[in-house]
């Protein structure tokens, strides 16, 4: 992994922060970013990108377009982003013109599943068993070594449960390979795991770190839905957590917020699931459950501010993602004590598509 852009002057309030990609994390950031005294330009393909909606300035166009992104750096003091499906290739070609961070490097390496997981196997930490599958015939080979069952997974642009197909005994592993659309894939070993837990963490220039609370995730239909706080797990195994996600920040020497899935087995033990290398579904509690949220963090970082600590409110939070349809029931939540509501301004409600959420700070 490459250096990162070393410590220098931190920006100025008045500065602006480039953000690749309008939805609502870009939303989020440009609105924590605001209140710290900072303007966003956001740089997004779609027109109706709900980030666009409370920035200073905005750039509509492929993220292939160097035409456009040569514009965008000039316009821009520092480069970020919000999801880690924004080319690798892009995140370079602004590179050589203005900092971004976190490194393009970190991005190319959590944007190809399979690089994730040798980058994992190669810092010593447990993950599932795993093998390249490029081809129908090494998918065969590869369900000799991992077994079943197990999870075939592309290994570029997959999430909330788009790109997976599990391989169960009986599944056809031809039908599998076609469902995936018969690209590059890994094949995942399935963990019979107690719960789903996720750290999110935030390192400064100067490799400082500020972990948050780990959160207990709760899935449906492969989105995740409830993200409670703290996880119901013994500290020494919350202590583990973070020390595998400081790890991993480190190896990266990365400079932002980073989150970092897990799978909880019975005896207590941890295995990485994924990395994500940008603020988190998983940590949107702390827009209202903590003293800073990671959105905050992740501004501090990118712009040289010192980190701040992070104080859980209340004794324990929880987080609703409203998904779909389910976003015309908001009015309930707004009476709630407790209960703040975020909708993130998308005009087209499609099912499974995140419309907004929910958090609530219960005090006892």
């Amino acid at each position: 992994m490459s250096e990162a852009a070393a410590p220098r002057q931190a920006l100025k309030p008045e500065a602006t922060i480039g953000i690749l990609g309008g939805g609502q994390l870009g939303r989020m950031l440009a609105l924590a970013a605001a209140r710290l005294g900072f303007k966003c330009h956001i740089f997004a393909p779609s027109p109706d990108s709900p980030a666009f909606d409370v920035v200073h300035r905005v750039t509509t166009a492929d993220y292939n377009d160097t035409e456009a992104l040569d514009r965008f750096a000039n316009d821009v003091d520092v480069v970020t982003y919000e999801f880690e499906n924004v080319p690798a290739e892009t995140a370079t070609f602004l590179a050589a013109r203005v900092p971004v961070l976190p490194d393009p490097q970190i991005l190319a390496t959590t944007q190809d599943r399979l690089v994730e997981k040798n980058f994992i196997a190669r810092l010593g930490i447990g993950a599932a068993a795993y093998a390249e599958v490029d081809a129908p015939a090494a998918l065969a080979s590869a369900l000799e070594r991992v077994g079943r069952p197990a999870i075939l997974k592309t290994r570029r642009f997959g999430y909330d449960g788009k790109g997976h197909v599990a391989i169960k005994n009986g599944t056809d592993p031809a039908a599998a390979w076609r469902e995936v659309g018969g690209q590059p894939c890994i094949l995942e070993a399935y963990v019979p795991f107690e719960r789903e837990i996720s750290v999110v963490a935030a390192r400064a220039h100067d490799g400082a770190v500020e972990c948050f609370d780990v959160a207990e995730n709760e899935h449906r239909d492969h989105i995740l839905k409830i993200s409670r706080v703290p996880a119901a797990i013994a500290e020494t195994t919350a202590a583990e957590a973070r020390r595998i996600a400081e790890t991993v920040a480190a190896k990266f020497n990365y400079v932002g917020v980073l989150a970092v899935e897990m799978f909880v087995l019975r005896e207590g033990a941890l295995l990485v699931n994924e990395i994500a290398p940008r603020v988190h579904n998983s940590g949107h509690w702390t827009l209202d459950g903590a003293s800073v949220s990671q959105f905050e963090q992740h501004i501090r970082a990118v712009t040289g501010w010192p980190l701040a600590r992070p104080i859980r409110r209340g004794r324990r939070v929880e987080m609703t993602n409203l998904i779909g349809n389910e976003v015309d029931d908001y009015r309930r939540f707004l009476a709630m004590p407790g209960t703040a509501v975020h909708l993130y301004g998308k005009t087209a409600v499609r099912p499974g598509r995140k419309m907004g959420h929910v958090t609530q700070v219960f005090a006892d």
